[in-house]
């Protein structure tokens, strides 16, 4: 009697649908064939996880090409407005934009605020905008893995514009802004974010600041707030020889500074297009996915090794009481993984 050959990657299927008829349905710019692909993505079910990767190395020719803007600041200071007015602009002028919006999601109780397509009301009705909440699962390494891949489907679908946007509160900027070409911070005028308030971390990784609310009566609040952050950046070292981070005014809401916002975008690419940075950029994003793949799936692993899984729970009860240095902590579980 012979063994039954293990099913592949070939073999499975999600909804209905193997990896090829996901590949033809997203190329095809199918949305629900598109929703359902992210869906799997997201699934930490191993079968739905081979399914996924086997997906996402067929649709990766058909990904690359598109402008990726990463976008934070605090909740209030009008990021979802901008958004929304941003991407009407550009499928005004011909372009296919997704927004993929980091949702953080409670360590506590599970929840998220899945909320975006109720907050973008005009690129929720247009058919060449696509809105999707990436939960994080609570760790940054959930921004990573599940942004980056959905990253590639929306690409690979025919969204030339991809927007990420953070919710500006946590760590999470810092990985998005490996993971796209352009990294934009908002920020109020007088509104709590005035110099003695920047977060250094935050603002050594803008490829521009623009200070939004630029309108009314808090016009000239903003251009003075603007002086003074680009005189702040100039104490930073740019994290790109050839790009000096801009600070500009803007007004989501009026849509006014919005064409010098993507006008400062498509310059920032033009330019290090030209000199070969921005390649080397994209490269290091693809390794650095994989390096944090690798993380997680060693990670995996080690959780789901017997004999590690029956010392853990002893081992972080001696770190938590202080009788067990991590390090050698670290050394024991090593040693059970047999390195």
């Amino acid at each position: 009697m012979t063994n039954a050959k293990p099913l592949s990657a070939q073999d499975l299927s999600y909804a209905g649908l193997t990896a090829d008829d996901f590949a033809a349905g997203i190329k095809s710019g199918d949305r629900a064939v598109l929703a359902r692909a992210i869906t799997l993505v997201e699934s930490q079910k191993a079968s739905h996880q081979a399914l996924a990767k086997h997906l996402l190395q067929l649709v990766l020719p058909d990904a690359g090409q598109a402008v990726r803007l990463g976008m934070t600041g605090v909740p209030g200071v009008g990021k979802s407005t901008t958004i929304d007015q941003l991407g009407m602009n550009l499928i005004a002028d011909g372009h296919k934009v997704a927004v993929l919006a980091v949702d953080p999601t409670s360590k506590r109780t599970g929840g998220s605020i899945l909320g975006d397509k109720t907050r973008m009301t005009g690129l929720a009705q247009e058919r060449d905008a696509f809105i999707r909440p990436s939960p994080t699962a609570g760790t940054l390494g959930g921004v990573t893995r599940k942004t980056r891949e959905t990253m590639v489907l929306c690409e690979a679908a025919g969204f030339d514009v991809v927007i990420v946007e953070t919710v500006g509160v946590g760590q999470s900027e810092v990985a998005v802004s490996d993971m796209v070409d352009f990294f934009l911070v908002l920020l109020l005028a007088g509104g709590g974010d005035d110099l003695q308030g920047i977060k250094k971390g935050i603002i050594e990784i803008a490829d521009m600041i623009a200070i939004n609310k630029a309108d009314g009566d808090n016009v000239t609040r903003a251009e003075r707030a603007a002086s003074e952050y680009q005189g702040a950046l100039s104490i930073f070292t740019p994290k790109d020889a050839t790009w000096f981070p801009p600070v500009i005014t803007i007004s989501g809401q009026e849509n006014t500074g919005l064409d010098t916002l993507w006008g400062h975008v498509m310059a920032h690419r033009d330019k290090l297009t030209k000199t070969g940075e921005f390649d080397a950029r994209r490269q290091a994003q693809a390794v650095s996915w994989m390096q944090d793949m690798l993380s997680d799936q060693l990670m995996a692993r080690l959780k789901s090794d017997p004999r590690i899984a029956k010392r853990l729970p002893d081992i972080e009860a001696q770190v938590r009481s202080g009788t067990l240095l991590p390090t050698l902590a670290v050394d024991e579980i090593m040693a059970l993984m047999g390195f």
